[in-house]
């Protein structure tokens, strides 16, 4: 009876099995995927490459190795062992770079607007201060956005704690890796501020009382250092200070990020920042249109936002808006042309926008405003990469940089163009199809 069965199987029972072995074969070689592999050897061959850093190269190659870009140029040799990508007709930018994000931190940490909804925290005499934390230390790199984003051609994020007035200090993470240790790329980049309030819940109630208490906090830093150097150098007969890890945190820091979005915030963060000695960039940046000339004599430096100004869509359609709300919306995608025209830096940030797709549309909305096509690219890749600090690392198509790359079908900023390949320190990437069938997700592929 037994042998019968054997000979004679249920047809069920058999495609039953074939199911299973072959679901568990797809998970295997999804889990597989998502290792983290060392980097392969590659020539992307006859592209054109837009370095950034240098002009465009209508037919060249770019060689990887090592996770590193190791030329480019024309006619280059593959190295031995090396995957020859055929790149004719295809387009090499630098990755992506989100100048300011929460892509790959967990998702209670902040939705990526201006104020996250973190519950306040700090010590009770320094109130919404948590300006020790790392976002290195909070990397989730199985974080679905992080996939999302990858997609989407972006291979870098600069991510931030947020929540707080005093939030935390930033990270530059490139977007792959098994282990949060693998994906950061600089750490401790600046520290994000915001200009939160209490609720009503203590101090400080009003942004005149936030404004003043970011103040006495860097007049408090600046005492606490100069206390530590004096016992440093005089231990005997005077009595230590006492640790004060959210000042620490706040010296810790050379870069200080503000939020200004409209015209009078743009002035009075560039004042607090020129009267406290800070080096700072604004984000937000929305009516920076209008202040071009204080920004470009202070040398200071805007992320600006990709998610503009809209209408609410439960708004009353019978009620007036003021002028000022009106101009600012109508205005805001003319606000990176302006800052490319008078020499301000300048770097995109998605600000909540998480559909990559959706951020190009913004992007392009600055373009028709005004903005050039290669100011847009580098907004989005060397600038960024600059302005942290990191210009030499990443940013750009050039030898010795991490191979962070994205190769296209088309313009990046063209609707209809198709997202081939990226790469992240090294490793190939292909995008899953707009409308993948039901499966795992991938990682690395050859």
């Amino acid at each position: 009876m037994a042998r019968r069965c054997m000979m004679n199987p249920n047809p069920r029972i058999e495609v039953f099995m074939r199911r299973t072995v072959c679901r568990l074969a797809l998970l295997a070689m999804a889990v597989n995927g998502m290792r983290a592999q060392a980097p392969g050897r590659y020539l992307l061959r006859d592209a054109r490459i837009v370095r950034v850093s240098g002009p465009v190269l209508e037919r060249g190659s770019v060689v990887i190795r090592n996770g590193l870009i190791e030329a480019v140029g024309a006619n280059l040799t593959p190295p031995p062992g090396a995957w020859v990508i055929d790149c004719n007709g295809l387009t090499v930018y630098p990755g992506l770079i989100d100048a300011l994000s929460t892509w790959g931190l967990p998702s209670q940490s902040g939705a990526g607007g201006r104020n996250g909804a973190s519950p306040a925290a700090g010590p009770e005499d320094r109130p919404l201060t948590v300006s020790w934390v790392k976002a290195a230390d909070q990397i989730a790199p199985s974080e679905r956005a992080i996939q999302t984003a990858r997609d989407g051609g972006y291979t870098t994020a600069v991510v931030f704690p947020r929540g707080n007035i005093f939030s935390g200090q930033g990270a530059v993470i490139n977007m792959a890796g098994e282990r949060a240790g693998q994906m950061v790329v600089a750490d401790s980049v600046g520290q994000f501020l915001t200009l939160r309030t209490s609720g009503g819940r203590g101090y400080p109630a009003s942004l005149l009382g936030s404004i003043a208490y970011v103040r006495q906090i860097y007049l408090d830093a600046e005492h606490y250092k100069t206390a530590k150097a004096i016992y440093e150098k005089h231990q005997e007969g005077l009595p230590r200070p006492a640790y004060d890890r959210a000042l620490e945190g706040v010296l810790d820091s050379s870069l200080v990020l503000l939020p200004a979005e409209t015209a009078i915030e743009i002035e009075r963060m560039t004042a607090l920042a020129s009267e406290l000695k800070l080096k700072a960039v604004l984000y937000g940046g929305h009516e920076a249109w209008r202040e071009t000339e204080l920004l470009q004599q202070s040398h200071t430096p805007v992320l600006v936002s990709l998610k503009y100004p809209e209408r609410a869509r439960d708004a009353d359609p019978a009620l007036d808006e003021p002028v000022r709300v009106l101009r600012l919306r109508e205005n805001a995608p003319a606000a990176p042309g302006a800052l490319a025209k008078a020499g301000v830096p300048f770097a995109f940030y998605s600000d909540g926008v998480n559909n990559p797709r959706d951020l190009m549309r913004a992007v392009k909305k600055a373009i028709d405003a005004g903005l050039a096509p290669a100011d847009a690219i580098r907004a989005l890749t060397l600038t960024p990469a600059e302005i942290y600090g990191i210009g030499k690392r990443i940013g750009s198509i050039d030898p010795g940089k991490i191979a962070n790359l994205v190769v296209t079908d088309g313009d990046l900023f063209n609707p209809e163009t198709k997202i081939k390949y990226t790469f992240v320190d090294g490793n190939k990437f292909e995008p899953l199809p707009e409308e993948p069938p039901a499966r795992p997700g991938r990682g690395p592929s050859r």
